[in-house]
């Protein structure tokens, strides 16, 4: 990448929201554009997790874009190794591929008033770009806790590392391992694991609820039937879409409506707990529904096993290879996995964007991340972020909310190419009332939903106690809000008389 190579978008990540933006600006005719990826392959969180059992929550129907339809799904729930071909797939099918540039780590993005575009420092050198958008998604960063005594473990031989940076080269066979953590990446990695450890330990800071994950291998008739009538798979698209749609309401408006689903996962515990005490210790307190409700068949029988222990409890110092729960219980382990999560709240990437007012975006998120439609940030011109604040979903696919945004995108780019032909280039920067009068709207939904109410701390709320994690409504909702960009919530940004563009 030359020194002074100047593009008019620059995409940052190569996971669905990167690539879904890449194929749209080709689509909208718009090639000069780059994907600046740190890693050597795209993929994003399905590069990045490759941890034992790793599949997706979602039915891959419904986790795969609208126009890129895959016929050849193996299973209702794919794996990671099936989503992560699917992404090369789509790589290829739309000539992605001139547009990426591996291994070039973002370092600092820069806004420039005089010449209206983007400064972008890499670890492979500087370009400059009219538009930015962010496709790091939420999911990229690793949280690991900060345990006392961590080092010491490590300095004993013991091994540790985080879920989404699987260490493939220890080999966990008869080893004594405990797992931090009861979330979405946990409940896979604990049954995958379970046979082959010595022993297993694992600290539940907080239960979860398990529903049973209806997962099987689709057919060799289905599969055909998709590939010579696309149609159908349009339809079991829809259906999957439609009846999600229809569960929204529990989550964001009547949430006593999930006694039925708690019984449901009950249920499915009970099948395969029959030692009350170790049924005690992982049912929740909470809310169906105020974390996110997981998937799994086979969490609770592996949990039943002899060889594994349930600490209901964080865990809070290491000694040596002694690790001690809040509570108290002590265990000798030689290996530790953090399923722990990410910097959801606060995105390390943040750090890196420097805007019109020369503070970085974590700085003007310090109080909660704001931006207008979950898109643009006030203080940031021509900057958009793709699966922004508050477009999570509880119990949909992030693929809907990741084309609903490239809709806007699209618009987006429209509107900026109007403007620079009425009188120069001009830059769009979203109205601080704008963005604060969308934003009082989705916290005041925000209070009868679910996660507010469930009486839970999850992972979707900020330190302040706020969820800028998670959209309260349908995704058609969605969809209807970012069909188009209204201009009367943007101030248009001229250059300036005398400066250099």
């Amino acid at each position: 990448m030359g020194q002074h190579e100047h593009v008019r978008v620059a995409v940052i990540g190569s996971g669905f929201g990167g690539l879904g933006a890449a194929v749209r600006l080709r689509r909208e005719g718009i090639t000069d554009f780059v994907v600046l990826e740190r890693a050597d392959s795209v993929g994003g969180t399905w590069r990045d997790n490759s941890y034992p059992g790793c599949a997706c929550d979602v039915p891959s129907h419904l986790y795969s874009f609208s126009f890129a339809p895959n016929p050849d799904w193996p299973r209702t729930f794919s794996g990671q190794q099936h989503i992560r071909a699917y992404l090369e797939h789509v790589t290829d099918t739309f000539r992605l591929r001139p547009h990426l540039r591996f291994r070039h780590e973002v370092k600092m993005m820069t806004w420039d008033n005089d010449a209206l575009r983007w400064k972008i420092e890499t670890s492979r050198g500087t370009l400059t770009a009219d538009v930015v958008v962010s496709a790091t998604g939420p999911l990229s960063d690793p949280k690991i806790p900060d345990i006392p005594g961590l080092a010491s473990f490590e300095e004993t031989g013991g091994r540790v590392f985080h879920s989404a940076r699987w260490d493939h080269d220890y080999d966990l066979a008869g080893k004594r391992v405990a797992v931090i953590g009861t979330g979405a990446s946990a409940i896979q990695i604990v049954p995958s694991i379970q046979p082959k450890v010595g022993r297993l330990t694992l600290f539940q800071r907080t239960p979860a609820w398990v529903m049973p994950r209806m997962d099987r291998a689709i057919t060799g008739a289905e599969r055909w039937l998709h590939r010579q009538l696309p149609f159908t798979g349009k339809a079991r698209r829809g259906l999957l879409w439609g009846i999600r749609e229809l569960q929204v309401s529990a989550f964001t408006k009547r949430p006593a409506e999930l006694g039925l689903v708690e019984s449901i996962a009950k249920a499915n515990m009970a099948r395969a707990i029959k030692d009350p005490a170790l049924r005690a210790k992982l049912t929740p307190s909470y809310r169906i529904g105020c974390k996110r409700i997981l998937l799994s068949s086979d969490y609770y029988p592996a949990l039943a096993r002899p060889n594994v222990d349930v600490v209901a409890s964080g865990l809070s110092e290491v000694r040596g290879r002694t690790l001690v729960a809040a509570d108290g219980t002590e265990a000798e382990v030689d290996a530790i996995v953090f399923s722990t999560g990410f910097h959801v709240t606060d995105m390390p990437i943040a750090e890196r964007v420097v805007g019109a007012d020369g503070i970085t975006l974590a700085e003007a998120w310090k109080d909660g991340m704001e931006a207008l439609r979950g898109a643009t940030a006030a203080g940031f011109p021509n900057w958009m972020t793709i699966i922004g604040p508050n477009t999570g979903l509880g119990n949909s696919s992030m693929i809907l909310m990741i084309e609903s945004q490239l809709n806007y995108l699209a618009d987006y780019m429209k509107q900026l190419d109007a403007l620079d032909g009425q009188g120069g280039r001009a830059a769009l920067a979203a109205r601080p009332s704008a963005v604060a009068a969308w934003n009082r709207r989705v916290q005041a939904r925000m209070e009868r939903t679910v996660w507010k109410s469930g009486g839970c701390d999850s992972w979707y709320l900020d330190a302040n106690g706020r969820n800028t994690t998670l959209w309260p409504g349908t995704t058609s909702e969605f969809r209807r809000a970012t069909r188009t960009v209204d201009l009367s919530e943007y101030e248009v940004v001229r250059v300036r008389e005398g400066a250099v563009a």
